[in-house]
């Protein structure tokens, strides 16, 4: 109770005198933190896009929800479903989730800067002489305490420092939505895949099968005597040349399966019964707003990132001008000495306190040349950041060319894949009936057989570069924001 008593009065005379000087204190640390305070640096961009697919196309407004769930113009009930699976189980987003978590402890280490750190110490000490020494007297201390110190930030260092991890957080944030969007589009992509390697399997299982009942045919009429071997071989070739192309397109499909599983955070293979079944490959809408350049500013998230890392090394700057500026400090130590436990009193009471200060006087110019290293990294990013806007832009042109050129595309091989299956039928109906060489049969089924795989391959890629529009658009991370699936809309 004594200890107690002591304490307690000694400590309401330390918190009255630190109150005021606390009181100014605060006064004080209100002023405007060194260095330069962020701006948004001006980027300008063209009002609308060089590359148009129709006359409404790129000036309406971007449908922000149907931009930020993208995959549901494809129609594909089985892709939604394995989108969802990879936002919950895919490896880099856990990372990237992980990444975020550190960033926010970091924010918080450099918090604690700003507050006064508040220490406890305790020992005893028990002295007792040997026995062959002439010296009979022994001792004990006891002590115990309390110490405060507090670095003020009056020139800011310790808040710029607390702006540079709130924006690193948030960079890293940004990060993660860049992951989703990666990732769904990668999802899609490889989606495709599977259901293209389908189809061209399909179609090459169809082509074989008609080219050996016109190996048949060659052979029936060779032993007839009505063809020569030439017409048998020839038809031979074609037929095993089909059927070499069926182990390729075999293994691209499992590749593209195993990719799925390994995009779910699956062990390869896991999703093949899944997928086993052969469906058709998804026709998107064609109806595509892509908005205008400003939008892609404000939504792609490696943009947005970007910005981040550079108005954090912005603060850092103001780390390091802080440093050209003394520093002050309370502290403070409230204990006891006592040589035994039963002379406690008054007099056994230690106190210390008091401001303190340091000023770098010369540091052989370290402290302004470290203010340069963090300029010069504040103009990297800032390069970096209009770097990242070009390449944003330079992404979305491109891939509204190669969906505008993919659907043209599509149009021409759907009318050459028409004709050429009129001109295999006519030339097998005609090698039947004698009145055409078999060559012409030969040279109908290639076309026929290359121009359906064309075809395939060429719708598929439609869809694609839509999932790549989407892509570059910045589309598809706001549904899942904290790299997880939510209610929010648009």
């Amino acid at each position: 109770m004594r200890i107690k008593n002591i304490f307690t009065r000694t400590a309401y005379i330390q918190l009255a005198s630190w109150f005021s000087v606390m009181h100014l204190i605060l006064i004080i640390s209100g002023c405007t933190a060194v260095g330069p305070n962020y701006v948004r640096p001006g980027v300008s961009v063209y009002k609308d896009w060089n590359t148009r697919l129709n006359s409404a196309s790129n000036t309406k407004e971007t449908d922000s929800q149907t931009l930020a769930k993208w995959w549901t113009t494809i129609n594909d009930a089985k892709l939604s479903e394995l989108i969802e699976r990879a936002i919950a189980g895919n490896l880099d987003l856990r990372q990237a989730r992980a990444r975020v978590r550190e960033a926010r402890a970091r924010r918080g280490s450099a918090k604690a800067g700003l507050f006064p750190t508040i220490n406890a110490t305790g020992s005893a000490t028990w002295n007792r002489p040997s026995a062959d020494t002439t010296s009979s007297q022994t001792s004990d201390l006891y002590t115990a305490g309390f110490d405060a110190a507090w670095e003020l930030d009056i020139f800011g260092g310790a808040r710029r420092s607390v702006e540079a991890s709130q924006r690193d957080l948030q960079a890293k944030e940004e990060d993660m939505h860049n992951v989703i969007v990666s990732l769904l589009a990668e999802v899609a992509l490889n989606y495709l895949d599977v259901r293209i390697y389908q189809t061209r399997l399909t179609v090459a299982e169809d082509n074989l099968k008609s080219q050996r009942q016109t190996y048949q045919l060659t052979q029936w009429q060779y032993k007839a005597g009505l063809s020569d071997e030439l017409s048998v071989q020839q038809a031979r070739y074609n037929f095993e040349n089909t059927r070499s192309q069926i182990p390729a397109l075999h293994t691209g499909l499992e590749a593209a399966m195993n990719r799925v599983a390994v995009l779910l955070g699956e062990q390869s293979g896991k999703v093949h019964a899944e997928l086993k079944k052969r469906e058709p490959i998804p026709v998107p809408s064609l109806s595509v707003v892509v908005g205008v350049p400003a939008d892609l500013l404000r939504r792609r998230p490696d943009v947005r990132q970007a910005e981040m890392e550079l108005a954090a090394q912005t603060a850092r700057v103001g780390v390091a001008i802080a440093d050209l500026y003394p520093k002050f400090t309370l502290s403070g130590s409230i204990g006891l000495d006592i040589l035994s436990s039963n002379n406690l009193s008054s007099n056994s009471l230690t106190l210390s306190s008091g401001p303190g200060i340091t000023w770098a006087i010369f540091k052989g110019g370290a402290i302004r040349q470290n203010i340069e290293i963090q300029s010069a990294l504040q103009e990297q990013a800032l390069v970096n950041y209009e770097a990242v806007i070009l390449s944003a832009l330079e992404e979305v042109e491109n891939a509204l060319v190669a969906y505008g050129d993919g659907e043209q595309k599509s149009r021409s091989l759907r009318e050459a894949t028409q004709a050429a299956q009129k001109a295999a039928e006519l030339a097998q109906y005609k090698y039947q009936a004698g009145l055409t060489d078999f060559s012409n049969v030969l040279d109908a089924q290639r076309s026929l057989l290359s121009f359906q795989d064309q075809l395939i391959q060429s719708n598929g890629n439609v869809t694609a570069d839509l999932v790549r529009l989407y892509k570059t658009l910045g589309g598809g991370w706001t549904p899942f924001e904290n790299g997880v699936i939510t209610n929010r809309r648009g």
